[in-house]
């Protein structure tokens, strides 16, 4: 009850009420209105914000055993009041009010993302018993339990498949961009998507030992470890309170006057203390906020700027998560690499998988006309096949190439594509292999740069992806990352993270998929993906790139760094003006009054400076927000090295396309000593 009371008074309305009895109050003090001591509006100050003041001091001393700031507060405000001077008892307990309200707005964490987590768990699944089919609870699904998951459908429990094949995606659990390919003997995890054909299930693990249930009580262990953030005042109101006591009885003691020593009380309250950090979190939240940066947690900014380690995941982060046609490989002299698209483009142009969709857009736009596939049959995690003009045509993996009677052996071309990371789709026509199409997650331009920065300012850079090694080492390669670790699943990256910490190390986290969640939550400071991260990630985290511009990232540790400077500047102001008016008020040159004016000017003082930070300029290449005329930059290129064809260079400037005020332009060119194909949008 108690607890409501302190958080309906010191919440935004009452808050502000407060203040207006206040500034009745000054007006009265000004006009020379006087009225009796009962009737003065200050009065209402004192219950709106004094009482849940009093009550706070009262509950940390007696409940929690901790002599807070607002314990010394309330004692100013209950001697002002003892002598009649009502109108610094409301000022002081209002600038109180006022610095909680602040703080508590800086820090609060919203409970969403955790409720989206909790969300994605299946309720149902199809059970098989006898060979047919019935829809049940996940409750009342037991071990051993054979379950049908159809395309299109959640993996309600953890469980082994014992018939069918598909390609389900495991994102929710590894980040990995590719759907996986699983067979007979393959563990599927609960929540994940299955994308193609029906399988059939054993479950293996039921409810809190799912791997989903899992995921959830990591990130909710890992927000239970999130202690919240003293404030400095409150930190440092062990020896404020005896101190300012002392100080007080002694004024009283030696002058004979009792105003000297609640004067003293009025003006040693460290309310400028309070403003100071609160004031700078604000302001520097508001100037991250017009650079597209979310920041959620003070006290994320106040440890931003001493760490000394960055953790990356690489898919959605590092890259844009969004599979493209990398390599286009003819092994027939006959057929350069256009041919070779166009044949493949058609045979994928009815699959559904990313895969297929990916090769079928490249194709579009080389501005290939793709033939109608007749006879299309897919086989999911295999590949598919059709009949077009060129003939019978075979586009997957080498398992499924071989069990057609297709002799593979390309095994230098796979382990190349392999080695870079890449996804490979065999092709083959009439029976013979005549190439492979390479596919590849895209980096972000600006992740080689950020790295480098990074570096500059002494920081150590990880990787750690739910990818495989191999994948992992080549875009870490690329990007300069030293040091990467690959195949991790959530817990995999929330001990790394915990590892790191226990060595010492303040670390960072960045990452954008429901998978990060526990590493974010654990990690010194997170930072979310936002455009493209999950809710529960950008939940999760302390700062979400709204614009998914990880080029901010040192631009963030620059801010930290300077709103770390600010908040010790503040401090110093305010204790250097409490020093002095504690010294006016013992030589009788400050009142009750006074001293609570002057007081309050010490508080606006350390606000003003704090508001400094919205303006300034911390790095020239990082630009504000415009709404209206957003651009992405994006290349992708094809290149033929061995096979060339003359032609003359033709440019096509696609029609510009406009949504939501994001321009689109497609230009596509054909070099001159070479088939190829660029794409660049802007």
């Amino acid at each position: 009850m108690i607890d409501e009371i302190i958080d309906f008074l010191f919440g935004l309305k009452m808050t502000i009420v407060s203040a207006i009895f206040l500034v009745i109050a000054i007006i009265f003090m000004i006009l020379g209105i006087d009225t009796p001591i009962y009737l003065n509006p200050a009065w209402g100050a004192v219950i709106i914000s004094g009482i849940p003041m009093l009550l706070l001091a009262l509950t940390r001393l007696i409940r929690e055993k901790w002599i807070s700031s607002a314990l010394l507060i309330a004692i100013a405000m209950v001697a002002s009041l003892l002598i009649g001077e009502i109108f610094a008892a409301g000022e002081v307990a209002w600038i109180m009010a006022l610095g909680a309200l602040l703080e508590d707005w800086t820090v609060e964490r919203a409970k969403k993302g955790l409720r989206n987590l909790i969300n994605l768990t299946p309720q149902t699944g199809r059970r098989i018993v006898d060979g047919k089919e019935e829809m049940i609870s996940v409750d009342e699904i037991k071990i051993g339990d054979t379950l049908r998951i159809l395309p299109g459908e959640s993996v309600p429990v953890d469980g082994e498949i014992i018939n069918g094949t598909s390609s389900l995606d495991q994102s929710i659990m590894t980040g990995e961009s590719l759907p996986i390919d699983k067979e007979v003997g393959d563990e599927v995890f609960c929540g994940t998507m299955n994308m193609y054909g029906a399988i059939d299930i054993k479950a293996t693990s039921l409810g809190d030992n799912s791997s989903l249930q899992k995921l959830i009580d990591l990130v909710k262990a890992a927000d239970e470890k999130q202690a919240p953030t003293q404030r400095i005042a409150d930190k440092w109101a062990t020896w404020l309170v005896p101190v300012a006591l002392i100080i007080a009885i002694a004024a009283w003691l030696i002058t004979g006057n009792i105003e000297r020593g609640v004067t003293v009380l009025v003006v040693f309250c460290p309310c400028a203390l309070i403003l100071a950090t609160p004031t700078a979190i604000m302001a520097a939240i508001g100037q991250a906020t017009k650079y597209g940066v979310l920041i959620k947690s003070g006290e994320a900014l106040e440890t931003l700027g001493a760490l000394n380690t960055l953790v990356f995941d690489k898919t959605g982060t590092l890259t844009y998560g969004n599979l493209e046609v990398s390599d286009v490989i003819s092994l027939k002299e006959d057929m350069n690499n256009l041919d070779l698209l166009k044949i493949v483009a058609s045979c994928e142009k009815l699959s559904e998988h990313p895969l297929a969709k990916a090769i079928v857009n490249n194709a579009r736009e080389a501005e290939i006309d793709i033939e109608e596939p007749q006879d299309f049959k897919m086989y999911p995690g295999k590949g598919v096949t059709c009949i077009n003009s060129y003939g019978k045509v075979y586009a997957g993996n080498s398992k499924f190439l071989s069990e057609n009677n297709i002799d593979v052996n390309i095994d230098d071309y796979l382990d190349k594509l392999k080695h870079e990371g890449k996804a490979s789709i065999i092709v083959a026509l009439n029976d013979e292999v005549i190439g492979l199409i390479g596919l590849s997650d895209v980096i972000r331009e600006d992740s080689k740069k950020m790295i480098d920065s990074l570096h500059d300012l002494g920081t150590e850079t990880i990787l750690l992806t739910g990818d495989n090694t191999e994948t992992a080492n080549y875009f870490a390669s690329k990007v300069g990352i030293g040091k990467v670790y690959g195949n991790l699943l959530p817990e995999e990256k929330l001990s790394w993270i915990e590892k790191l910490k226990n060595e010492g190390k303040k670390v960072c986290m960045i990452g954008d998929g429901v998978n990060d969640a526990p590493a974010l939550k654990t990690a010194d400071v997170s930072v979310a993906m936002g455009s493209v991260g999950s809710d529960v990630a950008i939940e999760a985290a302390d700062i979400a790139l709204l614009g998914d511009d990880i080029g901010k990232i040192p631009y963030l540790k620059k801010l930290s760094n300077s709103t770390l400077f600010t908040i010790k500047a503040n401090i110093a102001i305010s204790m250097t003006i409490n020093a002095v008016a504690i010294i006016c008020s013992v030589l009788g040159l400050l009142n009750p009054v006074t001293g609570a004016i002057v007081h309050n000017a010490g508080s606006c003082l350390v606000v003003l400076n704090a508001a400094l930070l919205y303006d300034r300029k911390f790095d020239d290449s990082i630009k504000k927000i415009d709404t209206e005329n957003v651009e992405h930059s994006h290349y992708h290129f094809h290149n033929d090295s061995e096979h060339t064809h003359s032609h003359e260079g033709v440019e096509i400037v696609d029609e510009i396309q406009t949504d939501n005020g994001i321009k689109h332009m497609h230009v596509h060119k054909h070099a001159l000593d070479r088939q190829s194909c660029e794409a660049y949008h802007s």
